[in-house]
């Protein structure tokens, strides 16, 4: 899955036709859990699930998979050059770093040429309304342009999460400064079947405004 609406990569077909994944070195960006990895194992694909949470992992390893499990920075990729024909990341990595170019130039860095990159995160438009799933979600709260990140800190004042946000055009300007090429950003509907309230997802505000946005970019 994609995101919270529900896009399945088997309908979608971001990485390539399924059959087309079988032998393919696949690199998993903030993995967490490694479902991703765990569904292209099951394609026929060799994923490497890359995670900066030992916990994390910790719950992939528990829950098993016949793929390494690697704890590291995903600005300091841990691979020799060209190491891998795909990379992905469902809400992983990306949202989480400061330098996001130095992430994507990382991940330029280890795909061979012709590799493609499939990224998503939480739709930039979101930034602008209250977290919210009923109607109070629908008015926005806050400056779309507004740069700060979201932070929550323990009682120490630490962060202890740490969200950045990014307008579309900045995305789309650090995926081509990092030597991508943008092939498609995909902006998935809420389909009639999803009837999940959870957060500030639900189908109310997923039929008005989108959700996730989905970066296909290719290392010419």
């Amino acid at each position: 899955m994609w995101g919270p609406e529900g896009l399945d990569e088997v309908e979608a077909e971001l990485l390539g036709p399924p059959e087309e994944l079988k032998g393919r070195d696949v690199l998993e960006l903030g993995a967490g859990a490694a479902q991703c990895s765990r569904w292209l194992a099951a394609q026929g694909a060799r994923p490497v699930a890359l995670d900066i949470s030992h916990r994390q992992l910790q719950h992939a390893l528990r829950i098993g998979g016949p793929f390494p499990l690697v704890c590291a920075d995903a600005g300091a990729l841990p691979f020799a050059d060209g190491s891998f024909d795909l990379a992905c990341s469902a809400y992983g990595a990306l949202p989480f770093v400061a330098d996001p170019r130095l992430v994507l130039r990382e991940v330029r860095r280890v795909l061979r040429p012709g590799g493609r990159l499939v990224f998503s995160v939480t739709h930039p438009i979101r930034w602008a309304f209250p977290d919210e799933p009923g109607p109070e979600g629908l008015s926005v709260s806050a400056s779309y342009f507004d740069r700060t990140p979201y932070v929550e800190q323990d009682e120490d004042g630490r962060a202890v999460y740490v969200e950045h946000h990014r307008t579309i055009g900045d995305r789309v300007r650090d995926v081509v400064a990092s030597g991508f090429r943008l092939m498609d950003l995909v902006e998935p509907e809420w389909p009639a079947w999803n009837t999940s309230e959870w957060g500030g997802w639900s189908p109310l505000r997923g039929n008005l405004i989108p959700g996730t946005a989905i970066f296909v970019c290719v290392r010419d």
